[in-house]
């Protein structure tokens, strides 16, 4: 009896947060003579709010309809692809059977939606993989969701070459926006727009770094991290956040920005000293140099690594709190997560620096899906978002005129005309231009681009999996002063150089799982023993 008064307080403690929560009585099916939208994002919930709110008071205002957002949000990017895959995998497989009559097989399923799979003019002809494609672009297949809001340009080029986002028309209608001079369709390298319509950048994104002012006070660091280089401090052993690439894209492409920083430093410094060599092969040793350098920093700074989270979101979070002291983050993030603790004097413990030089500026892109049960609701909801209307969300100030309501949103919006001085007393960041910043760095597409899944496999079995083995031998080598035999032990990337990485690495990737798996316990096992012998060098033995 004694005990009763515990379990009752335990159990308000369980139950009082969901009996006190908001009452939400809107139910995700709309009611009569109300409109819905389906949209699958990896957008955060103050996002997702100021969008939604405004969309559906736009929708109002100019069709006197009101209409519904349903948000499906099961992960990231990579979770997302997955998802949207296994959906039009399904209703294909019921259309091709029971629409066509024609008998399932494992070719129809590999290639129905496969940019591989050329097709020509003589349907007659073809294959029963040509027959599988030709169906699927030619029928209303639908996964029952609208719209794909957010993510990377790579991720939305990858559902457009699926066949599973189609032409809105948008950019068509619209060359005003979609020309050289307002909007261009590739800044820094990165592509802005699909020519054919299918996708559009709405917001604008650029890499860099999230630090905590106090924590980095406690270790005696009096300059804070600036470029990706600082992130291998030795004092910052056990205080970097990271994700792991392989379940976040995002992150990943930021591994993508340190490794093409490198390699542009490495062409810089052979164009100086080799400037007689033929330009190809000047960007051949580049590339293959830069590459290495790069693997050697994202050892080092693996090695600093705190954890590997599976969401990228928890970095800025975990930075804040303490319980890191830097971490690599995309831009938003930190500002937003910086915004969110900002005190009353306007300063803020976390602070977000882009990486100059380091980062291209690239977007996030919004497109409709092939099928979508609401086409027309959809349509409206990228004219919408990008009209000035909408793009003033994503970066005035709260409570500005045509600014979001309850969350500055901390993002930078595509339309250059927003950038003009007279929106700078309006805009969260008034002095920081995307396009300006975009000068500092060009992506090469050619140097890494078909390389993003190697690049997460190989940091992942280079520093995720010996993590253990990694951090042992990183701290044998700062307490032994960094000594060059045993360094020289720790930095052998040549099982992971250039050539291996576009070649064996990446054709293992593309073949059957079994492969994979035999070829990361390989390549793991190789780099713990590698580390053991580092450390075992560095002390000595």
């Amino acid at each position: 009896m004694k005990s009763w008064p515990l379990f009752l307080l335990l159990a308000a403690v369980l139950i009082a947060p969901i009996a006190l929560r908001p009452k939400d009585t809107r139910s995700l099916t709309p009611a009569p003579g109300e409109r819905a939208l389906v949209l699958i994002t990896p957008h955060n919930e103050s996002i997702r709010y100021e969008f939604g709110r405004a969309f559906e008071a736009h929708y109002f205002a100019k069709t006197g309809t009101r209409v519904r957002l349903d948000w499906r949000t099961p992960g990231g990017t990579s979770e997302i692809g997955r998802y949207v895959a296994s959906e039009y995998l399904a209703a294909f497989q019921d259309h091709w059977v029971r629409k066509l009559g024609r008998p399932w097989s494992g070719a129809v399923a590999a290639s129905f939606d496969n940019p591989k799979v050329a097709l020509d003019d003589t349907p007659a002809d073809d294959t029963v993989e040509q027959q599988a494609r030709r169906a699927f672009l030619d029928a209303p297949v639908s996964s029952k969701l609208d719209v794909f809001f957010g993510g990377g340009s790579f991720d939305f080029e990858q559902q457009a070459r699926a066949g599973r986002l189609v032409d809105t028309g948008f950019v068509r209608e619209h060359p005003e926006i979609f020309n050289d001079t307002t909007v261009p369709r590739v800044v820094s390298g990165e592509p802005y727009w699909d020519p054919q319509g299918r996708w559009i950048g709405t917001v604008v994104s650029s890499f860099g770094i999230v630090y905590n002012t106090d924590s980095l006070r406690r270790l005696g660091i009096e300059r804070p991290p600036a470029q990706w280089a600082d992130l291998a401090d030795a004092r910052l052993l056990h205080q970097i956040a990271l994700a792991n690439p392989t379940q976040s894209s995002s992150v990943n492409k930021s591994l993508e920005m340190l490794i093409q920083q490198q390699m542009q430093q490495a062409a810089a410094a052979i164009a100086k000293n080799e400037g007689s060599l033929p330009a190809a092969e000047q960007e051949k040793r580049a590339v293959a140099a830069g590459w290495a350098r790069a693997m050697q920093l994202l050892m080092k700074i693996g090695a600093n690594a705190r954890y590997f989270t599976d969401a990228s979101t928890k970095i800025a979070l975990d930075v804040e709190a303490g319980e890191a002291a830097a971490g690599m983050t995309i831009d938003f993030y930190g500002r937003f997560q910086s915004e969110a603790v900002r005190r009353p004097d306007g300063s803020s413990r976390l602070q977000y620096v882009s990486v100059v030089g380091g980062s291209s500026v690239g977007v996030d892109p919004v497109g409709v899906f092939r099928g979508a049960p609401n086409a027309d609701v959809a349509k409206e909801f990228i004219r919408f978002v990008l009209s000035v209307e909408g793009q003033k969300l994503w970066n005035w100030k709260v409570g500005t005129p045509g600014g979001p309501h309850h969350y500055a949103l901390r993002r930078l919006p595509v339309l250059p005309q927003l950038y003009a001085e007279e929106f700078k007393p309006l805009r969260s960041d008034p002095e920081v231009d995307p396009y300006e910043l975009a000068r500092s760095f060009t992506y090469h597409d050619a140097w890494t681009g078909r390389l993003f899944r190697p690049m997460a496999f190989i940091f992942r079995v280079m520093c995720i999996d010996p993590h253990d083995e990694l951090v042992a031998a990183w701290s044998a080598l700062i307490a032994a002063d960094f000594p060059p035999d045993a360094m020289a032990v720790f930095s052998d990337v040549e099982a992971v150089n250039y050539a291996a990485a576009s070649g064996s690495i990446r054709d293992s990737l593309s073949g059957d799982k079994i492969t994979e798996v035999q070829l990361a316990k390989t390549l793991a096992d190789r780099f713990r023993t590698q580390y053991r012998r580092a450390a075992e060098l560095a002390r000595g033995k």
